[in-house]
This record gives structure tokens, C-alpha cells and sequence, in this order.
């Protein structure tokens, strides 16, 4: 048996399963954010480690006698993330996550500075990247900057508590901003112009490697054997393509989690950082990605679940339950609750609806909400159609994968044939816990490369296709009008 867990945004997520990839049992334990003001994101470190015990205190507990047969243990992550730590490899201060906006004039200086940054290392500077933040912190928390030893995305601080190691992949290390994509390794000049010192940054290894091994501490808090080996695994959407087999030229796929993403596999770096597409490299030796990634994902609508007190699948039941009325009179909703990467490179928008009407219904902007969802992939799909990569069937992974009506829009609104894969929802972890199969020789790496069975497809709907034409120029449009107001 195979363990992957997933240190998420909203929640970590943990997974059992064979080196076949059937699941034996899932678990996941809640996580919350803080905003001490206005565009900050930060966490805690140590909830995640407390997250992953209890997660796996859960999986030990539905499903003992798998658990006891665990042979290694993967990991996968929220990228971007700056975990600072002390000599003693203490948490200096609250984790900057990757939704994290404060950064904004430390990236405009780092591309001033270094002209040929985004051809390096794969996009351009965004306050979302661990670089900036690393810059801020020299700029208005001196103190806090004073004391860095050691640097880490957020998996591998759980990493760190599991083996007393400091190791990272290479997919996670191409969410910083410090590594050469081309090359693979860290780069002095990339550390350089972000005041970041080479030694505070992590062994670096491909995510089938293992990474080092379960201590005797974290193994008698896990309930498991120490010396069990722990593979590096990968950021999030790495880790994510591992678990539907998206590791090949022309493989995609959408991630619906808290922020989402369109994943193009790549044998080859193919930076394109005009259109704010992420060329990265994978979490598997010799491959890359090109990536559109949105800030918000499926989390506009876990919001609107949050704002109006009713679960998710109550507000899509309104909205399949709501006819009779002319779906071209419901409101338009900006997404961008935290800004927005591809493709707009705005730090400063913010989300809100526009066209309400006296007698607009709560499932009217329900549908508006996962319209919204929708019309930011086909903003995607266009940003890698810039980059010459052209998308027509991807796999979908992700908690919003579950949806079928969400599903069912995008495909509309994109014209995509969208296939959800068999554990669609598992997503990263799933990844995380194959990449730890192939960690031991249990599966190789063209085996690691073979696609979840098909649960269902979705076909676009051709008469719904102007609807959703004219509704993504009018959103579109409505982005124009607002970001001024942002921006000032």
C-alpha cells in the first residue's frame, strides 16, 4: 500500500491505495486561512502537520489492516508557498501562500532588475510566487528576514516533520521563481535579485526519487514503522497530472481545487510568458508543462456556499430545478476574490456581480457563480491556444470535479470534451501516492504514464454555444470596465 497526502489550501487530503492505484480508504482534515489585512494569506505551518496526523489517524483507523502494509509515503502541496525557517528549523512567522497579493512592487523590481527573468524561470514575476515574498519580507520585516536559515514550499514542511530532512521536487521548486527550468537546478541569479540566499534553499529531486525516510518520532505519531521511505512527490498540479497520466506531449487536463488550472504535458521547455502561461518543470525526469493558472478555481463557489449558508449541492440542485426563465437575464460574477494570474497579471481585482434585477433568484446567481467558473477556462484555453498548444480533451481532477453541472457548462462554454477520470476528487494525493509506487520500483514510469478508467464524459452542447459566447464577451467586457477601479 501506497500513502499520499496532500497539504491543500482549504483542507490536507490523504489517500490509500495499491500500486494497481484502487483505493482503500480517503481522509481529510480542515484547514483555514488568515488575511491579518487586506491581500495578505497566510497559514499556520504547523496546522498541516497537525492536519496530517489527523488524517491519518482517520485512514488507520476505516482501514487498519491497509494501513499496517503502507511501504511509502508521497507528498503533494499547495505551490508558491514561503515556509521560513529559523536555525533551530522553527516556523519564523505565518506561512505567505500562494494567494498572497501583498508582493506586488518587489516583482515589478525583480523584472527591472533582471530583463530575461520570465524566459528563466517560466513566467513572470506575480505576487503569488515564493521570490517576491522572500523580497518583502527584507523590505518590511527585517527581523523576520534576518533569521531565515532555511526556506521551504508547504509540503515539505510536513516533509521536514516526517524525516528531519530539507528536500523538494522539482515541480514544487518551479513554483518559487528560483529554478532554472531548462537546466533544472537553482539558479544565483534568479536568487540574487530576490535577496535570496542559495544555501536557505532545499535539496532538489525529481518527485520519483525518494527523499528520505520516516524518522522515529514521526513514526511513532504516525502509528507506522520508521525507516519507511518517503518519495519527494510534487506541487499540486504536478502531482495532480501524475494521478490521471498526464506526464506526455499533448496529455491535459483541468484541476477544479481551490484555484484551478489547464495542465499541458510537454518533452520539452516551452516558456511563453507573454500570455502569463507557466512553463514548468514536471515532478517526473525529463518532462515539463505549460499551465494556465487561475488564483480561483472551484472556490468562487465553495464562497457562495459560504456566504449564503447553503451546501454546494443544495445551490446546483436550485439551479437544474430553475426553468422557465431566459438564462441570458442572469447576472454576470467576476471569480477574482483574490486577484487574478492568467490571463490578466492583476493583483488588485476583485470579484462581484453586475445585472442584478429586483426579481434575480438565488439560483440565477448560483448560475452566474458557475458560469463564472467556466468563462475563466475559456480565458485559459485561449492563453495556451497563444502558446501554440491547443487543448480538445482533457481529464478533470479536483473537489469540482464532483459536479456535473459545472462540468457539463465548461464543456459548453469551451467546446472541450471534459472526461472525469475514476477518483477524479482524490486528485493530488492520488498523484502523491502513485509517485511513491514508482519511488520503490513498485510501478514504472510508463505504468505511472496510464490514464484512471473513464467515469463519464461530457460533450459540449452546440446549441448552447452563443449563449455562452455572448455571455463571455459581456464578462470579458465588464473585466475591462472594472479593473481601473481596482487598480486605483
Amino acid at each position: 500500500m501506497f500513502l499520499g497526502i496532500d497539504i491543500g489550501t482549504s483542507a490536507v487530503k490523504a489517500i490509500l491505495m495499491d500500486a494497481e492505484g484502487t483505493a482503500a480508504a480517503r481522509a481529510s482534515a480542515p484547514l483555514t486561512v488568515q488575511s491579518p489585512n487586506l491581500g495578505w494569506s497566510e497559514q499556520d505551518p504547523t496546522t498541516w502537520w497537525t492536519a496530517a496526523l489527523a488524517v491519518c489517524a482517520t485512514l488507520r483507523r476505516d482501514a487498519e489492516t491497509a494501513y499496517g502494509a503502507i511501504a511509502a509515503i508521497g507528498l503533494s502541496g499547495q505551490m508558491h508557498g514561503a515556509v521560513c525557517l529559523d536555525a533551530a528549523l522553527a516556523p519564523i512567522r505565518p506561512a505567505i501562500l500562494w494567494n498572497d497579493g501583498r508582493s506586488g512592487a518587489e516583482c515589478a523590481e525583480m523584472a527591472a532588475a533582471l530583463p530575461g527573468l520570465a524566459a528563466l524561470a517560466g513566467v513572470p514575476p506575480t505576487p503569488s510566487f515564493t521570490a517576491p515574498k522572500i523580497l518583502w519580507l527584507k523590505r518590511r520585516e527585517p527581523e523576520s528576514y534576518a533569521r531565515i536559515a532555511h526556506i521551504l514550499p508547504p509540503k515539505d514542511y510536513v516533509r521536514l516533520r516526517l524525516t528531519g530532512g530539507l528536500a523538494t521536487d522539482m515541480a514544487d521548486a518551479a513554483g518559487t521563481l528560483w529554478l532554472d527550468q531548462a537546466k533544472r537546478g537553482w539558479s544565483e541569479t534568479l536568487c540574487r535579485v530576490s535577496a535570496t540566499d542559495p544555501a536557505w534553499l532545499p535539496r532538489l529531486c525529481e518527485g520519483t526519487q525518494l527523499a528520505g525516510a520516516l524518522t522515529e518520532a514521526a513514526a511513532m505519531a504516525l502509528g507506522l514503522t520508521a525507516g519507511l521511505p518517503v518519495a519527494a512527490g510534487g506541487g499540486d498540479a504536478a502531482a495532480g497530472a501524475v494521478g490521471i497520466g498526464a506526464m506526455n506531449q499533448g496529455d491535459a487536463f483541468i484541476s477544479l481545487g481551490t484555484s484551478g488550472q489547464l495542465f499541458a504535458a510537454a518533452d520539452s521547455y516551452r516558456p511563453n510568458p507573454a500570455g502569463m502561461v507557466h512553463a514548468f518543470a514536471h515532478a517526473v525526469p525529463d518532462r515539463w508543462f505549460q499551465m494556465a493558472a487561475m488564483l480561483n478555481g472551484a472556490r468562487p463557489l465553495q464562497w457562495w456556499s459560504e456566504t449564503t449558508g447553503v451546501e454546494i449541492a443544495d445551490l446546483l440542485a436550485e439551479v437544474e430545478n430553475d426553468i422557465g426563465k431566459d438564462p441570458g437575464r442572469a447576472p454576470l460574477f467576476l471569480p477574482y476574490l483574490t486577484g487574478e494570474r492568467t490571463p490578466h497579471n492583476d493583483a488588485a481585482i476583485r470579484g462581484g456581480f453586475y445585472g442584478l434585477e429586483n426579481d434575480t433568484s438565488r439560483a440565477e446567481m448560483t448560475r452566474a457563480v458557475i458560469d463564472a467558473v467556466a468563462y475563466s477556462f475559456c480565458d485559459a484555453r485561449d492563453a495556451l491556444a497563444g502558446a501554440g498548444t491547443r487543448v480538445t480533451a482533457p481529464s478533470a481532477i479536483g473537489g469540482g470535479a464532483r459536479s456535473d453541472l459545472l462540468l457539463q457548462t465548461m464543456a459548453d462554454a469551451t467546446g472541450f470534451v471534459i472526461r472525469r477520470r475514476k477518483d477524479a476528487d482524490a486528485g493530488p494525493a492520488y498523484g502523491a501516492a502513485r509517485l511513491a509506487a514508482a519511488s520503490t520500483g513498485a510501478i514504472t514510469l510508463s505504468e505511472l504514464a496510464q490514464t484512471p478508467p473513464l467515469d463519464r464524459q461530457f460533450d459540449p452542447d452546440p446549441h448552447k454555444a452563443a449563449h455562452h459566447a455572448e455571455r463571455l464577451a459581456r464578462y470579458r467586457a465588464l473585466y475591462a470596465a472594472l479593473a481601473p477601479f481596482a487598480a486605483g
